[in-house]
């Protein structure tokens, strides 16, 4: 364990400075300051000998937690980093966007501030990188399989990994002209920086990973014809259809889905000329959803120089204490104040839009809101609490409904669940023999956390189908439900 003291002489949760407000709204650069490392040492060294570490059940992955702390406070460095890499193949994804379940998870969590898990999680990794320990890792031998694994998110690039590891020849296919997903374009760089995800593309292709970028699969090769070439296909292509407001107004020019926002800013960051850019500049910005990729769209207006942000959402606002149908080692949900909230902006809840209006361009300008109430369990506006909020530039981010299927179900004929997930058995395995779903097109939106232990768990299930068996390691099932979420 780590010190056996520390979680007594450090009871103060310490994290890294954000960089003021008024430096990083001039850039696109990740908000966090290079971490103290005496700080992380100290942070680590209050990890505690609790016995049971919740804290495996609280990561999807099953990190195991408490012994690279022990080596990041006894300062070793490189076999923190082989202990990290064991369960988690990108601990420098997870350590900058996953919400930490595990830290809600943490013993220590009971009576003080929980360890801090991410942080030590992310300057491992960090660490790692500059000093040269992440190294390709090519297999030993080849077995003469193929795998196409189609998408390059987190839980595409897991899966490749692992396969590619494994020795079978794996060929990731993207439709995007750069490889990387939603991790390329739906993340902002004040997030992630795309650096990270560019080293490990890096260590991946020299291990004899082939990635295929700007292919549609369905459209540019069939689902049938891929089936037909390659011994096994990984579908790992997310949950990316959004969910909509069909509400009057729709449909003006000036009301967008969040992706639509992002995906442009990550473009023009990474270089690209951007026909009819939507931009927040000078504008009235209503963000309407109160997740992560509304915070997203929050930021992103802000270094846009909005004139206002605005943001909406329909439920009631979250306490600051855990609340008692969540109780501990549960991932409670808690008001939380993230980097972009904390640039500025408002926000609002239990605001129910009712309709967008327009001006005589016949643009948005406005939309109508009405207090939410709660009737028979069903939010609903309140009567007579109508009101205006000015918007040139509304930004729906209400979530995803599931994945871009009709190419997918047309030509492999594999059937859809009652939530527009591609069903798959125990093993992940679809009604098409040697066609397996991993990640949010099977489970639905979720945690990249999730994604990178259902692609690691999947690879599990394909080199099992491949080989007759396999040795590597399956941390989930399709139907597991950890008490973090």
């Amino acid at each position: 364990m780590a010190d056996p003291k520390g979680f007594l002489k450090t009871k103060a949760r310490e994290l890294p400075p954000r960089r003021p407000v008024s430096v990083r709204l001039m850039d696109w650069k990740e908000v966090y300051e290079q971490g103290d490392a005496a700080v992380l040492k100290r942070q680590a060294g209050r990890c505690m000998d609790c016995g049971v570490p919740f804290c495996h059940q609280g990561c999807p992955l099953g990190n195991l937690i408490p012994e690279w702390n022990d080596l990041t406070w006894r300062e070793e460095g490189r076999q923190a980093i082989e202990r990290l890499h064991s369960t988690n193949n990108f601990p420098e994804f997870t350590g900058r966007l996953c919400p930490a379940p595990c830290e809600s998870a943490c013993v220590l969590a009971i009576s003080q501030p929980a360890v801090t898990i991410k942080q030590v999680e992310v300057s491992i990794i960090d660490q790692a990188f500059s000093n040269g320990w992440v190294q390709p890792q090519p297999p030993g031998r080849l077995t003469g399989k193929t795998v196409a694994v189609v998408g390059s998110g987190p839980a595409g690039l897991a899966a490749a990994q692992q396969l590619t590891r494994a020795g079978h020849t794996v060929a990731v296919f993207e439709r995007d002209d750069r490889i990387g997903g939603l991790l390329r374009y739906g993340i902002p760089d004040f997030k992630m920086e795309k650096k990270h995800l560019d080293l490990r593309l890096a260590q991946m292709t020299a291990e004899g990973t082939r990635f295929r970028a700007g292919v549609t699969i369905g459209v540019d090769i069939t689902w049938d014809d891929l089936r037909a070439r390659y011994d096994a296909v990984v579908v790992a292509t997310g949950a990316l259809v959004p969910r909509d407001l069909p509400i009057p107004g729709r449909d003006l020019p000036g009301v967008h889905f969040a992706m639509e926002y992002l995906v442009q800013q990550n473009r023009a960051g990474a270089g690209d000329t951007v026909d009819s850019q939507i931009t927040a500049e000078g504008k009235h910005v209503v963000v309407l959803g109160g997740g992560d990729t509304g915070a997203d769209c929050i930021g992103t207006a802000h270094r846009q120089l909005a004139a206002s942000v605005t943001n909406l959402a329909i439920g009631r606002q979250p306490g600051t204490e855990r609340p008692e149908n969540q109780p501990w080692p549960m991932s409670a949900t808690l008001f939380e104040v993230s980097s972009a909230h904390e640039e500025g902006g408002t926000r609002e809840y239990l605001a129910s839009t009712i309709e967008f209006l327009s001006n005589e361009a016949g643009e948005v300008r406005a939309i109508r809101v009405a207090e939410t109430e709660y009737l028979y369990g069903r939010r609903v506006p309140k009567a007579g609490t109508e009101r205006e909020i000015p918007a040139d530039l509304v930004l729906l981010a209400l979530g995803f409904t599931g994945p871009e299927s009709a190419e997918l179900t047309s030509q492999l004929h594999v059937p859809l669940d009652g939530r527009s997930n591609v069903v798959r058995d125990g093993n992940y395995q679809t009604s098409r023999e040697g066609v397996f779903v991993a990640g949010d097109a099977g489970r639905g939106q979720s945690l990249i956390v999730w994604a990178i232990a259902e692609g690691r768990a999947a690879a599990a299930a394909v080199d099992r189908f491949l080989e007759g068996e396999t040795q590597l390691p399956a941390p989930v099932k399709p139907t597991d439900h950890a008490f973090a979420i």
